[in-house]
């Protein structure tokens, strides 16, 4: 898949024609249904009026049980056509809707970082509310196309009876979407900045929610609060603005329509008195007043339905059509270890070093933004023109990569990794797949953990690991980073949160899984500095000293004062 066709269509618009372009079979099949139960609806008062017309002239049983047949072949194609004519629409709708969930949880799922302004909380709102509403436009065509179709039978059926009452029907309809079209424009602006503002506070929650142990720490939860707050409200009035525009719009619409079928009743009684239409005719044309209401609501909320999907294509589009920061190569890694050479970035100045395939090595950073922006960069989440210099993974250019080798070959694990709702198994091992999962779990010491539960690793974790502490959660995340066996393993300190026994055991833990494989680890802990081949100091931007910890705990006195605890 090239880089263009992970961005998808740019622009709203394109979205709603691939939408439509790819669901073209199932919505004509839907429309040729769904216009056959407008044109039976419409059919029923044409049918009474013919029944009531040719009843009086031909008073026989075997005409009215003509006339109930055909009223009974009427209804069966109302409700067979309605009956598969929606179930086919709406299985096409809730498909499409599935396929722009996936195609934005992909996007934003991607390892690399996309340049969207937007956060976990507008993510999911547009993998959600906004892929449902623009896939709605599967249906909103086919029953516009269908409504169209019943207002054009009941003008021509009114228009065989008098001319005047054809006309009614086509200039009254074309006045009220002219009226309503102005105001779904105003819906359709209002129900984008609604989307943007609802997104905003989940965004907001979703923070919260992640850093409430801390901002309790330091008392910070009020002012948080207060800022959520301050969004919500900003998110609830123009809901209610929206909801005030929808309001005057299903007014409107209702009041329009009933203008529309009471001038046609009125007319078509005038031009009976004065004998210019049949009674037959008369009954005809009260009928399709009456029935002419439904398909004109559903014609002329059409519009309103068109700008909602259209609003959230575009929402869409913000994230399926941004340019992705790093443009993945196709090159595959060898067998290799890591090569940094003058790397200048952030607080980064001209760092070099290189981890031999098989290595163990720790890095010791004494100012810990420079160990963040190492790790943003072997992640892969700064694009090559922000920095200087060359990173290599197995002899290759990371920027010349593919996006799924560089994920098979070199796993980059945060210090504060996600714990997914489920169990311990599936958080250590989600695909189903590991081979190492009991000696990750052992590595890891999480072996206490298991052992507190009788459903050992099947026991249930909630959201975020709210039922585990930190301690357990960190010690959860390095069994996942081990049990993920990658050629080149880079942890972020993973051992902050245990107290001093368990990281000897851990440091070693680590040390033994990980023989043969290329292990990173930026730390400051003694036992994993301990554990390793040897360490590297980062400071000032730069490795200013190469050796094994317990070498430079004596030749090293800034060394010894940084890590001795």
């Amino acid at each position: 898949m090239t880089t263009s066709d992970r961005r998808g269509p740019r622009t709203g618009s394109a979205i709603l024609r691939t939408a439509l372009r790819r669901n073209a079979g199932a919505m004509a099949s839907g429309t040729v249904l769904m216009g056959m139960y407008q044109a039976g609806e419409t059919a029923f008062p044409i049918a009474l009026g013919l029944i009531v017309e040719h009843t009086m002239r031909d008073r026989s049983l075997g005409a009215l049980g003509l006339s109930i047949a055909a009223l009974a072949v009427i209804i069966t194609t109302v409700s067979f056509s309605w009956r598969f004519g929606m179930r086919i629409l709406q299985k096409a709708n809730t498909t499409e809707a599935h396929r722009w969930r996936v195609r934005v949880a992909a996007c934003a799922l991607q390892p690399v970082a996309r340049d969207a302004d937007l956060k976990s909380g507008e993510v999911l709102t547009i993998a959600t509310e906004d892929a449902d509403q623009t896939a709605d436009i599967i249906e909103v065509v086919p029953l516009l196309i269908s409504s169209l179709v019943a207002v054009l039978i009941a003008a021509v059926a009114l228009g065989t009876a008098s001319v005047g009452l054809g006309l009614l029907v086509i200039v009254g309809t074309v006045v009220v979407l002219a009226v309503l079209s102005v105001l779904s424009r105003r819906i359709g602006s209002g129900t984008r900045e609604q989307q943007a503002r609802v997104a905003r506070a989940g965004a907001k929650v979703a923070d919260l929610i992640a850093g409430l142990r801390p901002l309790h720490g330091f008392g910070g939860n009020h002012a948080a609060f207060r800022s959520y707050r301050e969004v919500s409200t900003e998110a609830r009035d123009q809901a209610v603005t929206v909801a005030k525009a929808n309001g005057a719009y299903a007014g409107a619409a209702l009041a329009l329509n009933a203008i529309l079928a009471t001038a046609v009743t009125l007319l078509a009684g005038h031009l009976a008195f004065q004998g210019r239409i049949t009674t037959g005719e008369l009954v005809m044309a009260v009928g399709l007043a009456q029935f002419i209401m439904e398909p004109l609501k559903l014609f002329s909320e059409m519009p309103k339905y068109v700008m909602i999907a259209r609003a959230s294509a575009e929402r869409m589009a913000l994230l399926l059509a941004a340019p992705p920061v790093l443009a993945p190569g196709t090159e595959r890694p060898a067998a290799g270890g890591v090569e940094v050479r003058g790397v200048r970035y952030g607080s980064l100045d001209g760092l070099e070093f290189q981890v031999p395939a098989g290595e163990f090595a720790a890095i010791a950073a004494y100012q810990p933004h420079a160990a963040g922006d190492l790790m943003s960069l072997l992640a892969g989440g700064v694009p090559p023109a922000a920095y200087e210099g060359v990173i290599r993974v197995g002899g290759r250019d990371t920027a010349d990569l593919s996006i799924e080798a560089a994920r098979a070959h070199m796993l980059v694990d945060p210090s504060h990794a996600e714990i997914f709702a489920g169990t311990l198994r599936s958080n250590i091992d989600p695909a189903g797949t590991g081979p190492l999962v009991g000696e990750a779990v052992e590595a890891s010491m999480l072996t206490d953990v298991v052992a507190l539960h009788s459903e050992g690793l099947d026991y249930g974790v909630r959201d975020r690991g709210a039922n585990l502490s930190g301690g357990q959660r960190q010690r959860l995340s390095l069994a996942r980073a081990l049990a993920a066996d990658a050629p080149v393993l880079v942890l972020h300190d993973p051992t902050t949160a245990v107290d001093a026994v368990t990281e000897q055991l851990i440091a070693r833990g680590i040390a033994g899984l990980r023989r043969g494989r290329t292990t990173i680890v930026l730390t400051s802990s003694p036992a994993l500095l301990d554990a390793a081949d040897r360490v590297l100091v980062l400071d000032g931007g730069a490795v200013t000293a190469d050796d094994t910890h317990r070498n430079l705990l004596k030749s090293d006195r800034a060394y010894h004062r940084a890590v001795t605890r």
